[in-house]
């Protein structure tokens, strides 16, 4: 059974445990699946570092990877991934497709010899996360999830300064907000699927449906594709409370909000989260809602010696002394660089990547059970050793 220790483990490797071993002057041969917004962006990233080479795109519609071809204009291009994976050239797979399709791509990829680095959400469904750890394990092959945070010194440095030395005191709260404007009517159009797009491949393990233009465009407004807001930033938001606070699974989980944005387009993803989860010592409030006139991005630490709070460009370290002058840090830039860099140098050393799958694989279940919550309109209650969802 994959218990939460087992999980996090990392496997020894051996000689035989990979295909290939790529010295630290080798240039990287990199196959992207999916070409989309989200994964011809990362790649670009990729692209800022003279040891990888971008040899091969994938996408279900070739118009995406003809766009993409503009930025990698010698990549080879396929419509089927498992062809692109028999690319001895390929070393490393950039996974940029929909959330449903996390799993298959990145397993598939390990199995092929390739090291991965998948975006997140990690996966769909709870019961992809083990497989994936299983895999990754199995294979020897490093695979990183996009949680860039565990790669960016604006999150590492308030970590050692103010949590691990104790200036915060004892954390017994903590927001994590990551709101989202108003949502709009999904665009529907074309009404008729552009003859080269393979749809039924788009759909892989979900239950099959007429071309539905809605869906493909904005695959995040359905809970057969994805988990929506809740897993989109909450994967993300979740796992700076595990870095924080602990590789540890919630206790329970239970959500409030809905669909209050309806445009009678069969959408089914809530536009409106709200999930507290509690832990052990602590509890952690997430919320996602559709505000016109949001307040900040970002992660709030309550400690009884003051307050942290963090985002991908500042914190501020306010403590609990009266009189005290707020201590802040800002920085430019964008992380997903560094975890890119983190993931490079990982596949030369061996050595498990900051958002290794096993880490990734606990930080993944706090969205996912939230999502559980609002489908079966209950508390979840959650073993978080046994990772086992617990009866009524």
């Amino acid at each position: 059974m994959m218990t939460r220790r087992t999980a996090a483990k990392g496997a020894a490797l051996t000689a035989l445990s990979y295909s290939r071993v790529l010295g630290a002057n080798d240039r990287i041969g990199l196959g992207v699946i999916g070409t989309g917004g989200r994964g011809t962006y990362v790649m670009t990233r990729f692209q800022t570092f003279n040891d990888v080479e971008v040899r091969a795109l994938c996408d279900v519609y070739p118009a995406r990877y003809d766009e993409a071809k503009g930025k990698a204009p010698n990549a080879k291009t396929f419509g089927d991934h498992r062809e692109m994976l028999q690319l001895k050239e390929v070393d490393a797979v950039l996974v940029g497709s929909p959330d449903h399709w996390h799993k298959d791509h990145a397993c598939d990829a390990m199995n092929a010899g390739k090291d991965v680095y998948t975006e997140k959400p990690m996966c769909r469904t709870r019961d992809e996360a083990p497989v994936m750890v299983k895999t990754a394990r199995i294979t020897g092959r490093i695979c990183q999830v996009g949680i860039q945070q565990r790669s960016g010194a604006i999150y590492i440095d308030p970590l050692n300064e103010f949590v691990r030395t104790g200036k915060l005191g004892k954390i017994c709260h903590i927001d994590a907000i990551w709101h989202g404007g108003p949502p709009r009517p999904i665009r529907l159009a074309p009404a008729e699927k552009p003859s080269n797009l393979d749809w039924i491949r788009f759909l892989g393990s979900v239950s099959y449906r007429d071309w539905a233009p809605g869906q493909y465009n904005n695959f995040r407004a359905y809970l057969d594709f994805n988990g929506g807001k809740m897993t989109d930033f909450g994967h993300h938001w979740m796992d700076v409370v595990h870095m924080y606070m602990g590789e540890r699974a919630p206790n329970s989980a239970v959500f409030a909000g809905g669909i209050f944005y309806d445009f009678k387009d069969g959408r089914t993803a809530p536009d409106t989260c709200n999930a507290l989860f509690e832990y052990d010592g602590f509890s952690t409030l997430f919320q996602s809602n559709a505000y016109g006139n949001a307040t900040e991005y970002g992660i709030t630490f309550y400690g009884d010696k003051g307050k942290l709070f963090v985002n991908r460009n500042r914190w501020t370290f306010t403590s609990a002394e009266k009189g005290a002058v707020p201590v802040e840090k800002k920085t430019p830039g964008d992380i997903t660089t560094d975890h890119v860099r983190n993931f490079l140098d990982c596949c030369k050393s061996r050595k498990l990547p900051n958002g290794d799958v096993g880490v990734a694989s606990i930080s993944i279940l706090p969205p996912l059970l939230a999502i559980e919550s609002y489908v079966q309109k209950r508390r979840i209650k959650f073993d978080a050793d046994r990772l086992e969802v617990l009866p009524l």
